[in-house]
C-alpha cells in the first residue's frame, strides 16, 4: 500500500510539472491581452489620433492629408470668389485629384507643375506662378468657364476640354469623391470637415525691413512673423471680396481672445437668404480648419459650434454662447514656431 501511495504522489508531481508550462502560457496571454486592451483604451480615450482631415456627410465619408484638404479648400474659395457654381468646384477638385492627388507638386510629367500639373511650355505661366495654388486654380477656371455648357457636360468631358490630357476618361473615377468634398467645403453640409492637428507650422517670415534712407547706423532687420497678417492676407487672396477679415477682435468665446473675425459677404455662387449666409459661413469655417496647421489657428467658432486645435480629435463641439451666423471667429497662436 505504501508503494501505491508513493506512485500516486509521484504522478501528482509529474502532472503539476507538465501543467506548469501551460499555466505560464495562459498568464502570458492574459498579460498581453491587458496590454492590448490598455493600448486600445488610450487610442480611443487618450485621443492618440494621427494628424489628418476627415469629411463626413449623409452622403458618405472620406479622409485627406492636411495639405490635400487645405488645397481643396483653396480651390473651393477661389471658385466661389469668382461667383462660380458648386459644379465648377466639383470639376476642379476631380481634376486636381487626378493630376496631383491635390498635392502642390514641384514636378511631374515633362515640365508639369502644381495642383493641376500645368506646363509652362504650354502657356500656363511660369513655374513660380503655377506653383501658387491660387494662380493655378484661377488658370484652370479661366479655361473651364470658356467651355460651352460645362455645368451640363459629363465631368470628365468638361475637365478634358481644359486639360487636354492623354487620358481623357481619367477624371470620371474621381467624381463621387469630388462631389462629396465639394458638398462639405462649400458649406452645404455644416460641421462636416474636421482636421486633427498636433502642432503648428512655423509662421512665414516677411521680407526684412529696410532701414530708412540716410540711416546708415540702422541695418536691415528681419520682420517678426505675424500670424494675424498672414491669415488676413491669405483670406484676401483666396476669397477676394466675399470675405472680410478684422484683427484685434475680442469675444466671449473661451479660448478665442484677441481673435480675427472673418465675415462672409453675399456670394454670387449661392442664392440669397439666411440659409445661403449660413452656407457661406460654414465654407469659411471649414477653410479655417483645413488651414489651421499652416496658419497657426487655435480655435474656430461659428453657428453655435467650436473647433479647438488642442482637442481637434473631438471635432466640432457645441458652444453655448459667443458665436453667431454673421461671422466666423478665429483665434491664433503666438508668433513663434510651433507655439
Amino acid at each position: 500500500m505504501a508503494g501505491d501511495t508513493d506512485d500516486g504522489q509521484s504522478g501528482g508531481r509529474a502532472a503539476r510539472r507538465r501543467g506548469a508550462p501551460l499555466l505560464k502560457v495562459l498568464i502570458a496571454l492574459v498579460v498581453l491581452g491587458a496590454i492590448a486592451a490598455g493600448a486600445l483604451y488610450w487610442l480611443n480615450h487618450g485621443k492618440i489620433v494621427a494628424e489628418g482631415c476627415s469629411v463626413k456627410t449623409p452622403a458618405g465619408e472620406g479622409t485627406l492629408e492636411i495639405p490635400q484638404a487645405a488645397n481643396a479648400a483653396t480651390i473651393t474659395a477661389v471658385a466661389h470668389a469668382r461667383g462660380l457654381p458648386d459644379r465648377a468646384v466639383t470639376i476642379a477638385l476631380a481634376t486636381a485629384m487626378q493630376e496631383s492627388k491635390i498635392h502642390n507638386l514641384s514636378g511631374g510629367d515633362r515640365d508639369s507643375v502644381g495642383l493641376f500639373q500645368q506646363r509652362p511650355s504650354q502657356g500656363w505661366g511660369t513655374v513660380d506662378q503655377i506653383s501658387d495654388p491660387v494662380y493655378a486654380t484661377n488658370k484652370f477656371l479661366d479655361g473651364l468657364v470658356k467651355v460651352p455648357g460645362y455645368t451640363r457636360l459629363p465631368l470628365t468631358d468638361a475637365a478634358q476640354q481644359v486639360q487636354k490630357s492623354g487620358y481623357p476618361q481619367a477624371y470620371a473615377k474621381h467624381e463621387t469623391k469630388a462631389t462629396l468634398l465639394a458638398s462639405a467645403l462649400t458649406g452645404r453640409e455644416a460641421a462636416s470637415v474636421n482636421c486633427v492637428v498636433h502642432e503648428f507650422a512655423e509662421p512665414e517670415t516677411p521680407a526684412p525691413t529696410v532701414a530708412a534712407a540716410g540711416d546708415a547706423a540702422s541695418p536691415a532687420a528681419p520682420a517678426t512673423p505675424d500670424r494675424t497678417q498672414q491669415l488676413t492676407d491669405r483670406v484676401r487672396r483666396e476669397f477676394g471680396r466675399t470675405v472680410t477679415a478684422a484683427g484685434g477682435y475680442s469675444s466671449s468665446v473661451k479660448g478665442a481672445e484677441n481673435a480675427v473675425a472673418l465675415t462672409p459677404e453675399p456670394s454670387a455662387s449661392t442664392e440669397s437668404g439666411p440659409d445661403a449666409a449660413r452656407q457661406n459661413g460654414w465654407e469659411v469655417a471649414h477653410w479655417a480648419v483645413t488651414h489651421a496647421q499652416q496658419l497657426g489657428i487655435r480655435t474656430v467658432a461659428y453657428d453655435g459650434k467650436i473647433w479647438r486645435m488642442a482637442k481637434s480629435a473631438d471635432g466640432w463641439k457645441p458652444q453655448a454662447s459667443g458665436t453667431s451666423t454673421s461671422l466666423v471667429l478665429v483665434s491664433l497662436a503666438a508668433n513663434t514656431a510651433k507655439s
